[in-house]
């Protein structure tokens, strides 16, 4: 496709004069509304060296707001950011709700300069696409508007800019010896950039291929396809608001596909005795102990996950599971409402913000799975936006696991009548009763919904890469010991895979 872009296209500089200031008020214009209808934007500059990224991404904000958008330039990954999986840096820093974000260089990195360069094979190349497009496509439908923008020039005009800027001392700094080697694999760098096209070239997240030969004619189109995207999006968005919203729809009955509850198969008569837990407690713990080394030293990731029926006994699971751990190599995440500044981005975004580095464990206290359950339920998001979590969650975790990263997820299970007894425990003791509020009250009264929703929960995220256990909890001994000797045998055999 690429060898048949015209890169001759000019535009004449009082055509060039004319039509920005027209261009340029209209963005600045666009920009207030989107802050207004809180829209974040994602504007992703990509091109050979010398293509023109710095200048043309300084021609669009110029006229921008700067207190409104943030400049974010993507060179190879440091030391802290290799031990994440490579999307990691970039969850991390999206725009909040009614702000832009310009990536001088972005993701893109892992499928072109990486894959030239050979530093990823080729099973990671189509792994990285897969995430690529997911992640992609989970901003997108959280509302953010999308344009990538590939900035297209010829090796011969790549060289011809070499060497003017070789030529000048103050500017001669600019072209490193990696450009010049770029240079050399333009068209291994050109058949890379084909594939990516073909594989990341969606509605949601379309590619602008901009013909960068000429600087006017470039920054017209750049501006045009700005304002066309933010346009679209706050058309979409004002005809959106004018349309009634439907109440919450609770879970009523089991998904299809479901043809018996999964909770109701648990054997919750399983218990065992004071000697055969202490005797088995300490032998998983010291267990893991070695384990907690070993994965530090092959640099392998894990996240353990809980969630459970309120009173199901997670933090006394969490404070054994971790008793004999060396604490610089773990941190248990409690998971409650989220504030402000989270509220402001994508739910994902705060459990990215919280994601292990390599050889270390991260404990969640309950998780992203709120999403499907507490605020489903409660109405805190719509049914549009619960029911694509499960998506969105397989796909999260598919990522984290194309790293290498171990996740295991515990549903910790008990019964009604168990419930109803330990919150009567825990009000009549009085250095338990912080651990009961209204809250956990008034889910009692749901529970019938809760489980349906746990019910689906269970069924539409156990994938192979991250499957759920369901721990028989009545007995708290037994429940903790099988969460303890569930981690060492699920790291133990990834280990030796």
């Amino acid at each position: 496709m690429l060898e048949n872009i015209d890169l001759s296209r000019k535009v004449p500089k009082e055509e060039y004069k004319k039509a920005m200031e027209e261009l340029r008020r209209r963005l600045a214009a666009l920009q207030r509304r989107m802050t207004e209808l809180k829209i974040p934007v994602i504007v992703v500059f990509e091109g050979l060296s010398a293509a023109g990224k710095g200048t043309l991404i300084n021609e669009l904000i110029l006229p921008m707001d700067p207190r409104g958008f943030n400049v974010c330039s993507s060179g190879a990954p440091n030391e802290e950011e290799s031990l994440r999986p490579f999307l990691w840096r970039h969850w991390t820093n999206p725009p909040a709700r009614g702000r832009q974000m310009i990536y001088d260089r972005s993701w893109y990195r892992r499928v072109l300069a990486d894959r030239v360069n050979r530093q990823v094979k080729a099973e990671q190349v189509n792994q990285a696409f897969e995430d690529i497009r997911s992640f992609e496509r989970t901003l997108a439908d959280d509302g953010n508007v999308i344009v990538k923008l590939w900035l297209h020039i010829s090796k011969k005009e790549q060289a011809k800019r070499f060497g003017k800027l070789r030529k000048n001392a103050a500017t001669a700094w600019r072209v490193t010896t990696d450009d010049l080697k770029a240079h050399k694999q333009y068209d291994k760098y050109l058949a890379a950039v084909e594939d990516m096209l073909a594989e990341t070239d969606t509605d949601h997240a379309p590619w602008t291929v901009v013909e960068s030969t000429d600087r006017r004619f470039a920054a017209m189109k750049i501006f045009s396809a700005v304002i066309q995207a933010m346009e679209n999006k706050i058309a979409e968005v004002e005809q959106r608001q004018h349309r009634p919203v439907s109440p919450p729809r609770e879970a009523d009955e089991l998904p299809a596909g479901l043809n018996s509850s999964i909770l109701d198969g648990a054997d919750l008569t399983l218990s065992m005795d004071r000697d055969e837990y202490d005797r088995r407690l300490k032998k998983a713990q010291a267990r893991l102990r070695e384990l907690e080394h070993e994965i530090y030293v092959r640099r392998m990731p894990v996240v353990i996950v809980y969630q459970g029926w309120d009173a199901a006994g997670k933090g006394g699971n969490i404070r054994r599971l971790v008793q004999d751990l060396d604490p610089r190599g773990y941190e248990v995440v409690p998971i409650g409402v989220p504030n402000d500044i989270e509220k402001a981005h994508h739910y994902l975004w705060r459990f990215w913000m919280q994601m292990p580095k390599a050889g270390h464990i991260t404990i969640f206290d309950r998780s992203w799975y709120g999403r499907v359950m507490v605020e489903r339920i409660e109405g805190f998001c719509t049914e549009a936006e619960w029911k694509r979590a499960y998506r969105e969650i397989n796909e999260m975790e598919q990522h984290m696991t194309h790293f290498g990263m171990v996740v295991l997820k515990f549903w910790l299970h008990i019964d009604k009548d168990e419930q109803l007894r330990r919150f009567e425990d825990r009000k009549a003791t009085p250095y338990k009763q912080w651990k009961i509020t209204a809250e956990d009250l008034r889910n009692r009264e749901k529970w019938d919904t809760y489980k349906l929703a746990i019910e689906e929960m269970l069924f539409r995220t156990s994938t192979p890469q991250a499957p759920w256990t369901i721990v028989e909890s009545n007995c708290k001994w037994y429940a903790r010991v099988k969460v303890l000797e569930t981690v060492c045998n699920t790291i133990a055999k990834r280990l030796k895979d």
